[in-house]
Parts: C-alpha cells; structure tokens; sequence
C-alpha cells in the first residue's frame, strides 16, 4: 500500500502556481528568500520572527544553479532543491514554499506582490530586492536583527575542520603504528 505524502508537501507551490495561490491568501503576505542548505536554529527563529510579521508566510528558495551562482563555496548546495523545499514547508511558520531561478527573486516579487519583505539582519534593507517596490505600494521591510548566530557556511567549516583533525589523527596514529619499536610487535623485537 503506498502512502500519501505528508501534508506539509501540500505546502510545496512551482513558481507558476505562485500567483494564484498569493491572490487567495490572507493579507499581509509576508516573504522572504535565501538558499536554507542545512537547516539551523538561526533558520527556524528568523523563520517564526518573519511570520510574526503578516497573515501567511511564503518562503522563495534558490534553486540549485542560482546558489552555486552566489558563490558560497564548493560541493554547495548541500541539499539538493527538492530537499530544501521539504525541509522549509514542514517547518510550522511557513506557509507556503517555492524556488527560483534567476540570481533573485525579483520575478516572483512582481507576481505575488506581498505587503512585508524580510530578509536577515545582514541585509541592509535599501539593499534588498524588490524593497524599493514593495515600499512604493505602501508595504514594510524589514531586515530581522540574528539572534543564534548560525551560519550553514560556518557549520560547514566546523565540520571540515573537525574532518581534518580526525584525518591528521589517523594518519598519526598509523605512521606511529609503522615505526619500528612501535605497538607490542616492536617491543618484542627490540628484546
């Protein structure tokens, strides 16, 4: 018997449906973008600080090339899209989750025309795509201060520099096995 998808995939709109969806949904619509590769606590606190904004929460991920377009770094994005967008819509701010292409969301903003724009409080806000549209109509911007600094690209270092010293522990560990007089083998011979 297979099984159905879990709910929160319902939450999952292709940029095509976007629109339409926007038109139905309670107003102020709040929305905000970025890559969200590995998901941290940074994330789900900016998240919940950025719903708190509006009615409804839609979330605009980069999609894969987009993000190796940024340049955060080699082997990025970790996660694959379609792994991000599960990732984002089961999170309970979030009420709706879709990607884009281009290098920003700038298309999507045209289309959906929400009432609040967010981003992270790296973002000044006069440097935030759609922020100059989203004021004329009358809308709010907001750059949301970080409570938990996290960072996906400072996670990443901790990991390879934990990889590392493991891997220089090893080979250590191995040359001192290979020396003669080394581990019980060597102390037997050298009697």
């Amino acid at each position: 018997m297979a099984l159905a998808p879990p709910g929160f995939e319902r939450k999952i709109l292709a940029p095509a449906e976007v629109a339409r969806w926007a038109a139905r949904l309670p107003r102020p619509l709040v929305f905000t973008n970025g890559v969200f590769d590995i998901l941290h606590r940074g994330h789900a606190t900016y998240l919940a600080r950025a719903r708190a904004l509006g009615a409804c929460l839609l979330v605009a991920l980069n999609g894969d090339a987009s993000v190796r377009r940024l340049g955060k770094g080699p082997g990025r994005p970790v996660n694959a899209l379609e792994d991000r967008l599960a990732l984002v819509a089961a999170l309970q701010p979030v009420d709706a989750v879709t990607w884009f292409e281009e290098d920003t969301p700038a298309t999507l903003l045209a289309a959906v025309r929400p009432e609040v724009l967010v981003k992270g409080g790296d973002w000044p806000v006069e440097r935030i795509v759609g922020a100059r549209e989203v004021h004329a109509r009358g809308g709010a911007v907001h750059s949301i201060a970080f409570e938990h600094q996290r960072s996906t690209t400072a996670l990443l270092r901790r990991v390879g520099a934990r990889a590392g010293a493991r891997k220089t522990a090893r080979r250590a560990s191995a040359a001192k096995r290979k020396r003669p007089g080394a581990g019980s083998r060597g102390r037997r011979r050298a009697r």
